[in-house]
């Protein structure tokens, strides 16, 4: 058996080893498509719940079928010379995806047109050029932040002709996975599709990829594309402007050698929500004297081994660190405000097996089916994640669930969370919480956190921080806990969209004033009054348990943003500004959602709830339903100047 051969001149034992540890229901679903015959989808018997489930909670016995299947349809399409295989129509694809989400996915049919395609097809394309459009018309964009967003922007851009400069403050691009950098960071999303639509890598190490490697794909990316000359780093945009009388962008720049002012016909913000640290507001914070910093400013220099050290906070960051930092810490203790609810996801911290990136290499369409599996229970608000999300008012919904099928959810997690914990029972009633699933980010799971928390030296500390001190924290039971080190996993000022940067629009209204701390946009992308300003990664477009990925959504707002600057350009104007009335009904209708969903009913203290008590980070609808929203500008919706 021979690994590392194609597909062409694999034998049959490389085939059956290969197939032996695919996803089945992906694999079944490749077959389908290959063999253009879906009715061997009706051999497998679904279970509720199934798309939550390692293999589809298939037996031992269908899996073996669904193999055997594979492997006889492989080895005709192999022995017939590998011939190539048009994508599936309209219909096949309905069939294919109503089966997998035991839903009618007529409207989704469209969406999966654009994921479900040849290898090396780029769908999401602009299908336009200014030189068509415009011929002879100058339009330069500013892109703010080199990020996954802001490499994204300037792509696209790239590829419609389009003039476009990146400003980045940092020297490199990757923008969060550049600047975090604390021991046991990775993704929380499958890495398989934590990727650009148009550069998709089968080659992942791990089923959720570490902080380097996902930087190294930025970097991969911005060479592969050509996209370093478009990127000043070192840059800052510390104010922008919009001028009425030349109806142009004016941007105050900031570098290391001096400051300057360009213009643009158009500004994009891809700065994100999780840019700027959140330090808490702690009395004595600044007295402590020892070193003390914040996860995402991580200090390299500071050695923790054999030191006393505390880590504030048990969010995302903090999960991730922690164990690492047990590892050499004489002495860790972690202040947890509200414990985290975990996901059960036992490949979390697993490589991927080279068999499996041999599938997406060889099998055809086995990657992009691989990769609707994955993201299949956020496609849909009903039968997915988000329906346990959804708020039963006739329920009726508490603080411990907010549904029949938030309930459900609170017992399998609270059985698998107990068990990790049987032989520390006084862990128990501090690491189950309090609100419902949902209402804060949940955590992926494979056992370490509970672990860790187990160990002599972890000490779960549950009272509030009263102050600090020179030599540690006071608690509010009066407790010290002298340390050695200070650890803020406090998490980012996600609700300051585009903050620090002074943001101007017409007739010199600011931005920031006018948000007085409650950000908004329509479609979370553009906003009333500030002509050609388009954010990528804006108010309501966190994603809380959907399916995809961010990247998912970055590249449906882009779409929609390449469709802005198509339409200006054609109609031979010079921008476009969303109408008020549009924008307030659909924030109305989005504020609607959100208060209808776990994170905007609970009490719980959260990143998803801004200082003004709103939601103004998550999307409370299904992945399908921004990008059906987000597919097409409506020029109705908006003004053209």
């Amino acid at each position: 058996m021979t690994f590392g051969v194609p597909l062409g001149t694999a034998d049959d034992e490389t085939l059956r080893a290969h197939l032996e540890i695919a996803e089945a229901p992906s694999l079944l679903m490749t077959v389908a498509h290959l063999t253009a015959d879906p009715s061997i989808l009706g051999r497998v018997e679904r279970r509720n719940g199934w798309l939550f489930q390692p293999q589809g909670g298939l037996s031992g016995q269908q899996q073996a079928m669904v193999r055997a299947a594979a492997f006889d349809a492989l080895r005709r399409y192999r022995d017939a010379g590998c011939p190539p295989v048009p994508p599936p129509d309209a219909d096949l694809l309905r069939t294919i995806s109503a089966w997998a989400l035991d839903a009618d996915t007529a409207d989704l049919v469209p969406l999966l047109a654009e994921e479900i395609v040849t290898a090396g097809t780029d769908a999401k394309a602009p299908r336009w050029t200014l030189d068509e459009v415009a011929p002879g018309v100058e339009f330069d964009v500013a892109i703010i932040g080199a990020g996954m967003s802001g490499l994204l922007a300037a792509h696209r851009l790239t590829q419609a002709g389009v003039r476009c400069t990146v400003y980045e403050r940092n020297t490199d691009v990757g923008g969060t996975w550049l600047e975090n950098r604390y021991p046991g960071c990775r993704v929380d999303v499958a890495s398989h599709l934590y990727s650009y639509s148009f550069a998709p890598r089968h080659d992942w190490p791990d089923h959720f990829c570490t902080r380097d490697v996902l930087h190294e794909y930025f970097r991969d990316v911005t060479e592969r594309f050509g996209l370093q000359d478009r990127i000043e780093f070192g840059t800052e945009v510390v104010a922008a402007h919009w001028d009425d009388a030349a109806s142009r962008w004016r941007l105050h720049l900031r570098t290391a050698r001096g400051e300057s002012w360009v213009e643009a016909n158009a500004v994009i913000s891809a700065v994100g929500q999780l840019n700027r640290p959140n330090l808490p507001d702690i009395t004595g914070r600044e007295s402590f004297a020892g070193p003390a910093f914040h996860s995402a400013e991580w200090d390299g220099s500071v050695d923790l081994t054999g030191r006393r050290v505390a880590v504030v906070g048990t969010g995302s960051s903090a999960y991730q660190l922690v164990p690492e930092v047990a590892k050499v810490a004489a002495e860790l203790s972690v202040f947890q405000r509200n414990a985290p609810w975990l996901r059960p996801t036992p490949h979390y911290h697993d490589p991927v097996p080279p068999g499996v990136r041999w599938l997406y290499d060889n099998v055809p369409y086995y990657s992009p089916w691989h990769r609707f599996w994955l993201c299949a229970p956020g496609l849909l608000e009903r039968g997915g994640v988000l329906e346990g999300w959804i708020v039963d008012r006739g329920y009726p919904p508490t603080e411990r669930a907010i549904s029949a099928a938030n309930d459900r959810l609170r017992a399998a997690l609270t059985e698998w969370m107990s068990a990790q914990v049987a032989d520390a029972p006084e862990l128990l009633e501090k690491v189950i919480p309090a609100y419902p699933v949902g209402a804060k980010r949940v955590m992926r799971d494979n056992g370490v956190w509970l672990r860790t928390l187990q160990r002599p030296h972890v000490h779960l500390v549950c009272d509030p921080i009263d102050r600090i001190t020179p030599d540690g924290l006071v608690t509010a039971d009066g407790r010290r806990h002298d340390v050695d080190a200070i650890v803020y996993a406090t998490g980012f000022q996600a609700s300051k969209f585009l903050t620090p940067m002074a943001v101007a629009g017409r007739r010199g209204v600011d931005l920031h004033a006018m948000w007085a701390g409650d950000a908004r946009a329509y479609l979370g992308i553009t906003v009333p009054g500030f002509p050609n300003l388009f954010c990528l990664y804006g108010p309501n477009t966190n994603l809380s348990g959907q399916g995809g990925s961010i990247f998912y959504f970055s590249e449906c707002a882009m779409t929609y943003v390449l469709d802005a600057i198509r339409q200006v350009l054609e109609r031979g104007k010079n921008a476009l500004d969303v109408r008020a009335d549009v924008h307030d009904d659909y924030n109305e209708w989005v504020d609607q959602g959100n208060a209808e969903r776990a994170w905007g009913f609970s009490s719980v203290s959260s990143w998803f709830i801004n200082e003004k008590g709103r939601t103004a980070q998550n999307w409370p609808f299904s992945a399908l339903e921004y990008w059906r929203r987000t597919h097409a500008l409506d020029p109705a919706e908006y003004e053209f100047l």
